[in-house]
């Protein structure tokens, strides 16, 4: 009988022990479903609520609304040919996320041509830039539905408004 009564007190000592340790398995498997992943919550930027570092000279309130993700304010109003669907345009242009920090720029360098209306750039440009006449100088704050959306791109993390400064250099 002491032989079994030393057995059980082990076993009830093991599973006392597995008991114990059950909160902190439990927190590690829940911290580990937590960590950013695949299945993140898909919240898309809302630019007219963001906060703007103050170098970007960003007034929404002082912007046009073409949408609930595209504000454009124009800086210099060209006076060339209009960028219109379908026409290949040459840009020189900086881009920005909200807290200032530059993730692109040709600025200083070869200007960048695409046809506008196509697709070859993120659907803020195609819509942004639509309207410019060339010698323009156009801000664009894109929220993320219309920029890369919850993939993010490079620099650019999923979900992020972004903010442009474009020059319309010329129109084909």
């Amino acid at each position: 009988m002491l032989r079994s009564l030393s057995s059980l007190t082990r076993r009830a000592a093991a599973v006392a022990r597995t008991v114990a340790y059950l909160p902190v398995l439990g927190a590690a498997a829940f911290l580990s479903a937590c960590g950013a992943d695949s299945n993140a919550p898909n919240i898309p930027s809302n630019p007219s609520v963001e906060t703007y570092a103050s170098s970007l000279g960003v007034n929404i309130a002082a912007m046009t609304k073409k949408s609930e993700n595209l504000f454009v304010q124009d800086l210099v109003v060209g006076t060339g040919a209009e960028a219109v669907a379908g026409r290949t345009i040459r840009v020189t242009y900086s881009g920005f996320l909200i807290n200032g920090n530059r993730f692109d720029s040709n600025v200083g360098g070869a200007p960048f041509s695409f046809t506008l209306g196509a697709g070859m750039v993120i659907t803020g440009w195609d819509q942004g830039v639509a309207g410019m006449k060339v010698g323009g100088k156009r801000k664009l704050v894109i929220g993320s539905t219309l920029g890369y959306g919850n993939q993010g791109s490079g620099p650019i993390p999923p979900n992020a408004t972004l903010v442009f400064d474009v020059e319309l250099l010329g129109v084909q």
